[in-house]
């Protein structure tokens, strides 16, 4: 089996591990972990040949890009403090235990080696709580948290890694110069994310054309991080920013095709990079049995140790700090999603997974120092952090599904039922404040005006048919029993047609782009 090959096979896998996966309850990234830790173990697949300094930027922008892509800036803006809690101050707190641990137990680890071991397995993995959370029907306001602490960890945990790295490989540290490196890696990301999210947007009113849309927004999260690394800025930040600038600016509420294709490609490109980043996971575990050869029990017991502080560190930081955010929202009146009860903090603690990023960071530590003399304990440095992420990926990943179960942690789906009902009874009015504006300016005969205002209505009851009193709902319900029949027999005649479109493409004389245009006009025409 060649490199090419295992990526068809990791693509594959990609696919298959979704249904698989909702079937057994479990989630889909870490049942790819799992095939490529027994790809991994099988002599006649090679090792993979991807280029440490490679895996971020090709893995990351995509992956980040889709994830913001379900949320806001409002959402975001709403749980700044809790995430400003998990996402930075966590983060620094287990980078600090990690590293005074690592250099207490491995003999002869320095500083800023245990600091670089420290920042690269703090940050849990965003597309891991993303996948997870989505899957398990957890309450919105774990999965925002989640969402955002794990878009916005990596930015604080690679700058960190980035200083320990630097003062490993030079000998020096200055922290004022960490410091204004960590201010100036944030305004950059910031200018640059804005900048090119304002770009793509008045790009995109350019295009016109959908498909180009889209293509265009595959290239930017990709243009973003490049750009941001290139002028020694946080890639990862740019990526959000541009990100989010998008969701909040570049959407046409006309648009639908763009749109409707838009979700469909991004859930396939999310599918198949998540599949592929955590099968690479699972992969890589040769570098880690490699580096243990002949020293397993010592270097298995201090992967454990490591894994007991990153798991324990998080369990006694989350406690105090959801009393404490608590606390503060009791006094003040805000709209701010936090955990309400022990049971979901503890589902918050056990969803700390870590992944793609840990692994990138893991495997881009450098061979030497500026002296030439090898990088100090790289080996023992990749093995410890590929142990905190086998453990916590695998083990937390396939046991989270039941203690989520155990503890009785679920969406609330009558406040999300509700919220629909008020969608639905607004996008009702704003259809029936457009149609008195049309009656304001043209004379629509009576028949016609009183149909149009039934349609009005039945916007907001098919969405929510709650919303309706019970004899206007029962009305309602003949209409839809009659509409579903109308749509039924509707969609038989468009299918006879297509049918025949699609066989005339083969006949002699056809030119396939007049018949390909004919069939796209008949499969929009069966989406209404």
């Amino acid at each position: 089996m060649d490199q090419l090959a295992l990526l068809f096979v990791l693509l594959l896998g990609a696919v298959v591990s979704v249904p698989v996966g909702d079937r057994l309850g479990l989630p889909a990234p870490v049942l790819m972990t799992l095939l490529g830790i027994v790809l991994a173990l099988l002599e006649f697949v090679p090792n993979v040949e991807v280029p440490p300094d490679l895996i971020l930027p090709l893995l990351l922008p995509p992956l980040l890009y889709a994830a913001v892509r379900r949320t806001s800036w409002r959402q975001f803006a709403a749980n700044l403090r809790p995430i400003f809690l998990l996402a930075v101050a966590l983060v620094f707190v287990t980078t600090v235990c990690v590293a005074a641990t690592a250099h207490a137990i491995v003999p002869g680890l320095p500083v800023a080696a245990a600091v670089a071991l420290g920042a690269l397995v703090a940050p849990p993995d965003p597309v891991a709580a993303t996948a997870v959370a989505g899957q398990l029907g957890l309450p919105r306001r774990l999965v925002s948290i989640l969402e955002g602490e794990g878009l916005f960890n990596d930015v604080t945990a690679i700058v960190l890694y980035h200083v320990a790295i630097a003062a490993a490989v030079s000998g020096t540290f200055s922290p004022w110069q960490a410091g204004l490196d960590l201010v100036l890696s944030a305004v950059v990301a910031l200018a640059v994310g804005l900048a090119l999210g304002w770009g793509a947007n008045k790009l995109m009113d350019l295009l016109g054309d959908p498909t180009l849309q889209i293509g265009l927004s595959l290239l930017v999260p990709y243009a973003s991080y490049v750009l941001a690394e290139e002028l020694h800025g946080s890639g990862v930040l740019a990526v959000l920013i541009t990100a989010l600038f998008l969701a909040e600016y570049a959407t046409d509420a006309d648009d639908v095709m763009t749109r409707l294709a838009g979700h469909t490609f991004w859930d396939i490109v999310d599918t198949l990079v998540t599949g592929v980043a955590f099968g690479l996971i699972g992969l890589e575990l040769h570098n880690a049995v490699r580096t243990a050869s002949g020293r397993w029990s010592e270097m298995l017991g201090w992967a454990a140790a490591i894994v007991c502080v990153v798991v324990l560190v998080r369990l006694l930081y989350l406690l105090p700090a959801t009393w404490l955010t608590k606390r503060m929202h009791a006094k003040r009146d805000v709209d701010e999603e936090i955990p309400t009860s022990w049971r979901e903090t503890v589902v918050m603690w056990w969803a700390g997974m870590r992944g793609v990023a840990s692994v990138a960071l893991a495997l881009a530590v450098p061979l030497e120092t500026d002296s030439g003399a090898p990088f100090p304990d790289r080996d023992e440095i990749i093995f410890i952090a590929f142990g905190v992420i086998m453990a916590t990926l695998v083990l937390q990943g396939l046991t989270l599904p039941w203690l989520v179960k155990r503890l009785g942690v679920r969406a609330d789906s009558a406040h999300e039922k509700e919220f629909e009902k008020q969608l639905a009874v607004r996008a009702a009015r704003a259809a029936k404040r457009r149609l008195k504006e049309i009656e304001a300016v043209e004379e629509l005969p009576e028949e016609l005006s009183e149909q149009m205002l039934r349609r009005a209505f039945e916007i907001g009851v098919r969405i929510s048919p709650e919303m309706g009193e019970e004899e206007r709902r029962e009305a309602h319900q003949q209409r839809v029993r009659r509409l579903k029949r109308v749509r039924r027999i509707q969609g038989e005649l468009l299918s006879a047609a297509r049918h025949e479109v699609l066989a005339a493409r083969s006949e002699p004389g056809a030119d396939p782009e007049v018949v390909d245009r004919v069939l796209r006009h008949l499969d929009v025409r069966s989406l209404r």
